[in-house]
């Protein structure tokens, strides 16, 4: 077996990951890079391997830096499946579709006001090339091995993280290995911990939180304190979220402390209608969550949902405390950042960021305290309250992946690091070299590792 590097290597976004055996090519993941503008012009460059001859993807889960270049793969002549569970393949159809209606959209705002420094400004891809691509998904089970061709098989393990995600173990009967995605925490709000695996010779891990660990659990007394001073102030708390995963965690909290009377009863705004899907589709699913039905139900009934362009406008405008989710997570699109562009400037309000920071992101450049950051074209003055929330990170930290990798019934010949900024990696590679006695290997991009 070989495994080769295409993303997700010395970066934290991206993730391609080419297992090549007897014969087959599968690729693990195929995602959008995202942050610096050197890692999103790799969005259009090739992707280091010839597409048409990839023979299947198995896809870990649906955020865009894992799944978001699917599109032009199969644009590009891959015609294989794809392979993935059920919930995520519903919420990779939310995403696709979603990030492909909003690149035309705001192609078509960076034309309209001639803000682009391309002429035309162009989308990635657009909501037909998101729409062609799911009729390659295939849907199989929790724990059934599925057959890969040339005497590969894969099985998909709960990874925690977002809802469906999962981890991928390939074998060909003697030698195995495993594609962690992105590991969820054991003590995450609404999804259980990633499973225990038994035996893999090698272990492809990612580090996002390699380096660090995570603070207080509880990010409750955090948001309360902040709406509380934001509210004071008659301020409105702006929160850039990813609208799967993260916006349903903070429904949840904001849920419950508001029917304890935690918090002020303000208008909570939920600006997303993609946000809105998702969250119906955690009802679907519900049978991956810890919480009941019940509890479900109450989550998603927590917001407003904004549907339509106009709607989001009056909230814009108006003048008062409030709280409002929007997309992106890291401020890099949607409508959040009109938001930011109007509430931004003041300094009675806060902008919430709900979890990490991709570097070179408008999010890492508000947390790290840029005084001024550019949206559509113009220098937006940042004099609201900017504030970071650590808890409700859906990665596990390098003392959680630890305490994971502890589960194995025997050490795996390597350990092969993605998924990490280098300080990340590196840390991760650290602890579990000290804390293991593992063979670890930092991934670098382009590189191949052969194993048997």
């Amino acid at each position: 077996m070989q495994v080769s590097f295409f993303g997700a290597a010395g970066t934290v976004t991206g993730s391609r990951h080419l297992l090549a055996a007897h014969g087959k090519k599968i690729l693990i993941d195929c995602g959008m890079f995202q942050g610096l503008k050197a890692l999103r012009e790799r969005n259009w460059q090739p992707p280091g391997f010839a597409p048409s001859s990839v023979d299947a993807v198995i896809l870990t889960h649906a955020h865009l830096d894992h799944s978001g270049w699917l599109p032009l793969l199969a644009k590009s002549g891959f015609k294989g499946p794809i392979y993935t569970t059920a919930a995520t393949r519903d919420l990779a159809e939310v995403l696709l579709i979603d990030s492909g209606h909003l690149q035309e959209e705001d192609a078509k705002f960076a034309n309209k006001h001639g803000f682009s420094k391309h002429a035309p400004a162009l989308a990635l891809f657009g909501e037909a090339e998101a729409r062609a691509v799911m009729s390659q998904f295939r849907v199989v089970k929790w724990h059934e091995p599925f057959d890969l061709g040339g005497g590969l098989s894969a099985t998909l393990y709960r990874a925690g993280h977002m809802l469906g995600a999962s981890m991928a173990r390939i074998t060909d009967g003697k030698t195995s290995a495993l594609f962690t995605g992105d590991l969820g925490r054991p003590d995450d709000l609404l999804l259980s911990a990633p499973e225990p695996i038994a035996q893999a010779d090698l272990i492809v891990c990612e580090s996002t939180y390699g380096d660090r660990r995570h603070g207080a659990s509880d990010p409750e007394p955090e948001l309360i304190e902040i709406v509380h001073r934001t509210t004071r102030r008659g301020g409105a708390v702006i929160i850039p979220s990813f609208t799967v995963g993260r916006a349903q965690q903070l429904l949840w909290h904001f849920r419950t402390l508001r029917d304890r009377g935690a918090i002020p009863d303000i208008p909570i705004y939920l600006d997303s209608p993609m946000a809105a899907t998702a969250t119906a589709l955690y009802q679907k699913h519900a049978e991956l969550l810890r919480l009941t039905p019940e509890q479900v139900t109450a989550m998603c009934s927590t917001a407003h949902v904004i549907h339509t362009v106009d709607e989001s406008k009056q909230v814009t405008a108006w003048q008062g405390p409030m709280i409002v989710i929007a997309g992106s997570g890291m401020a890099t699109g949607g409508r959040v950042l009109h938001h930011i562009k109007a509430f931004a400037p003041d300094h009675r309000n806060t902008i919430l960021f709900a979890g990490y920071q991709s570097v070179g992101t408008r999010g890492a450049d508000m947390v790290a305290g840029k005084t001024t950051v550019r949206i559509h074209g113009e220098d937006v003055p940042i004099r609201a309250e900017v504030a970071q929330l650590d808890a409700l990170s859906a990665h596990a930290d390098w003392s959680e992946i630890l305490q994971w990798l502890r589960g194995f019934k025997e050490p795996p010949r390597q350990v092969a690091i993605v998924h990490g900024e280098p300080t990340a990696a590196l840390g991760l590679a650290g602890h579990i070299e000290a804390g293991l006695g593992w063979s670890t290997h930092v991934a670098v991009q382009g590189e191949t590792l052969g194993f048997s």
